[in-house]
């Protein structure tokens, strides 16, 4: 969602740029991954001196039981995640086999403490975006309208989790294909779309009437694809070339056609459908290209593996932050004169453009009230980290 999120959905989302919460006297030390934790009380979590009702949370505790059902299936003696604060996976599957229905916030509040999380410089600010499961116009036939592919993973594609080989590079893949013995990169966004890729692994999935359409399901990670019949196909994230992730608004700015506080999912979008003759080699320069397959599930896949929750699933920073743990953010709202979201929310899926250590990218589902938000959301905010107690 922005982004590319890979689904991985990719939540590559929206990040084309770039609590007020008291603390114990504890002085925090900085890890070596660049965030510093600071213990924090519920008394002093901004949004939750009231504690939320149940109705509240419920859409909690609906993300919550998903990656729970994943969390169940691993080895009890692992770590969650690359840090050991984070506890053990025995430690989390026996928080999740006590998720209630009701009288969720005294549960939440005796299994869990929260963390305050700042960047390295101990920041508590940074970023917020949204992304969104988009909506295309397709067909399984190409035909004059419907011309732009949609195009499956192919078969010679290898991808490589470096953070396996050393621990410097976790967080960090690449993908290439085998040559001669030897990794080779991939193709690039421009030759895939000169079709400069080998024929036999050039296979659509489907047809769509849009490139800037494709563009921004590659961003978001996942959409559904009307067909001319009325049925509908869900397709997700199945594999990315392996180059690194641009994203155009940076280089909108830096050409002058946009600023820091006009860019957006909605602006960039308006500025490609008003420059159909530049639109192409602008997109071009993001040379990370996104390959797809089709769905049959009630929702989009996160890069967790679990059906993402709309509004109660956010992507990280993998390489900081595991999936399936609770985090509360305080943000500001994407609409004018309404009050922070502070909402309580599950990692679950993860992007291209999140990266660091106090930033998120808020899943808003499928439609228009979720495109606008996403599209409209670049806020600042904080974040806290719910580990085991």
């Amino acid at each position: 969602m922005n982004k590319i999120t890979f689904s991985f959905i990719p939540s590559l989302c929206c990040a084309f740029l770039l609590w007020g919460c008291e603390t114990s006297q504890h002085t925090p030390e900085p890890l070596e991954s660049g965030y510093n934790l600071s213990p924090l009380s519920f008394l002093h979590l901004s949004g939750w001196q009231d504690q939320p009702s149940d109705k509240d949370l419920e859409g909690f505790v609906l993300a919550f039981e998903k990656s729970c059902n994943r969390i169940q299936k691993k080895n009890p003696k692992a770590l969650l995640g690359q840090e050991p604060e984070w506890g053990t996976i025995g430690q989390w599957q026996s928080i999740c086999q006590t998720l209630p229905k009701q009288d969720i916030a005294p549960w939440i509040e005796n299994n869990f403490q929260p963390y305050k999380v700042t960047n390295k410089a101990n920041d508590p600010e940074g970023l917020f975006t949204g992304y969104y499961e988009a909506s295309l116009n397709g067909s399984t036939m190409q035909t004059e309208r419907y011309h732009v592919p949609l195009r499956e993973k192919p078969q010679d594609l290898i991808s490589v989790d470096l953070g396996l080989f050393r621990d410097a590079l976790k967080g960090q893949r690449i993908a290439g294909r085998i040559v001669e013995d030897k990794l080779r990169p991939y193709e690039d966004r421009s030759e895939i779309i000169a079709q400069k890729m080998p024929l036999k692994y050039d296979q659509t999935l489907m047809w769509v009437d849009s490139p800037i359409d494709a563009f921004f399901l590659e961003i978001q990670g996942s959409g559904i694809v009307q067909m001319p019949d009325g049925s509908a196909q869900r397709v997700g994230y199945a594999g990315q070339n392996g180059h690194e992730y641009t994203a155009i608004g940076r280089t909108l700015i830096d050409m002058g056609e946009l600023t820091k506080d006009t860019v957006s999912m909605s602006s960039i979008r308006t500025w490609l459908e008003s420059h159909p003759d530049k639109a192409q080699d602008l997109m071009n320069k993001n040379r990370s290209y996104v390959f797809f397959r089709k769905l049959n599930t009630t929702g989009p896949l996160g890069a967790e593996g679990v059906p993402l929750t709309p509004e109660f699933s956010l992507a990280i920073d993998r390489g900081l932050y595991p999936y399936g743990m609770p985090i509360w953010i305080d943000v500001e709202s994407p609409l004018e004169n309404q009050p922070n979201i502070q909402r309580l929310m599950v990692a679950q899926d993860t992007g291209g453009a999140i990266k660091g250590a106090v930033r998120g990218d808020v899943f808003w589902g499928y439609g228009a009230h979720a495109a606008s938000m996403a599209g409209n959301m670049k806020s600042k905010g904080q974040m806290v980290v719910f580990v085991p107690k």
